[in-house]
């Protein structure tokens, strides 16, 4: 149904909510004219005429716009044809007696949804009036141009008949609109909930702000590309583009999986933190298992590319855990973030590891050391920290690891992290 919907009025991530308004109404009005004009009644040679040829403009009108886009400057011819089909059909009619003036309702309604502004909106209404207060004074001051009915059941049949067809068109006409108005919000929705967590998400649009979250501890994680500057002379813009997407592409799902947030990239740099902004207990662990896959996704794309003697990245990892603040602050192009000497000290495991490893501190390594085999690099000196103790993660202990590798957990450490977690949101 989608396929047929965009084929029919343009696809809803390309084209604009009033470019496929226009596309919908001018259709609606195009097949609801030229079916009109097989409406029998005593007047039926001037109904066909007047249907069908106001039914094919109506169709050309939504041909220039879905094909051609030039919706912007058929809104006048397509509200003026509207309202002279209206003319004449109520003169055509019986008047006041008929019941094509029943059309102004689905009329009135349509030239002020496809309307761009207050303005415009002023102008169709008065332009409507002024076509009513003219259909009625000429059923007033010439009632000789009015096509009467030439028996009661002609014009019961038509009363009845233009009701009926005007509510399905109003009908139609709010189906369009609200089906128009859902897809706009789905989408505005997915991409507020791809930039901030939900529940973050949630208060933003309830209250316009969001309260920055002080949380008691949390894991962060920190990636950059090693060669990244020499690497990127050698490519075009649109493959530099196209290399880091198909990395940061993998690292989000690995993101997902260990059920972490993703806080930013910046250039070839990715952030990512465990436990915020919902709590749980197997953050470290979590972070150290997805800089673990990551690492492994890049080592396996270098295989790739040295066999194709390609370029390659290769990838520092660093992580550290303590308390930070999250939350998002200012007033435009909003992005969740966190603060902290937490988020300092991370950046410095990252710059202070080396390529292909994952380098981590004291306080991370004390909360994942019953997990992983680590190397101890001893008190190395990070810039603005200090001595630092730092450990490498060389692999899963073999009890943990569902490949010999020592990359994949197995059931047995996915059984302990979900024993240690803790559901719920909490902040200090």
């Amino acid at each position: 149904m989608r396929k047929v919907s965009n084929l029919l009025i343009g696809d809803s991530r390309l084209w604009s909510l009033e470019h496929r308004l226009f596309n919908s109404f001018a259709l609606l009005n195009g097949i609801s004219n030229t079916l009109g004009s097989l409406n029998p009644s005593s007047n039926y040679s001037w109904l066909f005429a007047l249907n069908l040829g106001t039914g094919i403009l109506f169709l050309t009108f939504y041909a220039l716009s879905r094909f051609k886009s030039f919706y912007r400057s058929l809104y006048w011819p397509f509200v003026f044809t509207m309202q002279i089909f209206l003319f004449f059909n109520i003169v055509g009619n019986a008047g006041s007696q008929g019941g094509a003036h029943y059309y102004y309702i689905p009329m009135v309604l349509i030239s002020t949804i496809l309307s761009r502004n207050t303005l415009t909106t002023i102008i169709a209404a008065i332009l409507g009036v002024a076509f009513t207060v003219g259909v009625f004074a000429v059923e007033m001051y010439q009632p000789g141009w009015i096509i009467k009915f030439s028996r009661p059941e002609d014009r019961l049949s038509d009363v009845v008949g233009q009701f009926l067809f005007v509510q399905v068109l109003c009908a139609a006409t709010v189906i369009i609109l609200k089906n128009h108005f859902n897809e706009e919000r789905n989408k505005s929705e997915k991409l507020l909930r791809n930039i901030l967590p939900d529940h973050v998400a949630d208060e933003l649009k309830k209250y316009n702000r969001v309260t920055p979250m002080h949380f008691n501890a949390a894991t962060v994680l920190f990636t950059d590309m090693v060669g990244f500057t020499k690497i990127a002379e050698r490519l075009s813009p649109a493959e530099l583009i196209q290399e880091l997407d198909a990395c940061f592409a993998a690292f989000d799902e690995i993101i997902r999986k260990f059920g972490m947030e993703k806080i930013k990239t910046i250039g070839d740099a990715y952030m990512a933190a465990g436990g915020i902004p919902d709590i749980s207990q197997s953050h470290a662990l979590d972070s150290v298992l997805a800089a673990m896959q990551m690492q492994h996704f890049m080592l396996h794309m270098r295989k790739e590319k040295e066999a194709k003697n390609q370029p390659f990245w290769q990838i520092r990892l660093g992580i550290h855990t303590g308390p930070l603040v999250a939350g998002v602050i200012g007033t435009e192009k909003f992005s969740y973030d966190v603060w902290g000497d937490t988020v300092n000290t991370a950046s410095r495991m990252e710059s202070s590891g080396a390529p292909e490893m994952v380098n981590i501190s004291r306080a991370t390594y004390d909360l994942v050391s019953d997990f992983f085999i680590c190397e101890y690099r001893g008190k190395l000196v990070a810039k603005n920290k200090g001595e630092v103790d730092m450990y490498f993660v060389k692999r899963l202990k073999p009890e943990f690891s569902e490949d010999m590798a020592g990359i994949m957990p197995n059931q047995r450490l996915l059984d302990i992290r979900a024993k240690i977690n803790t559901p719920g949101v909490q902040a200090a």
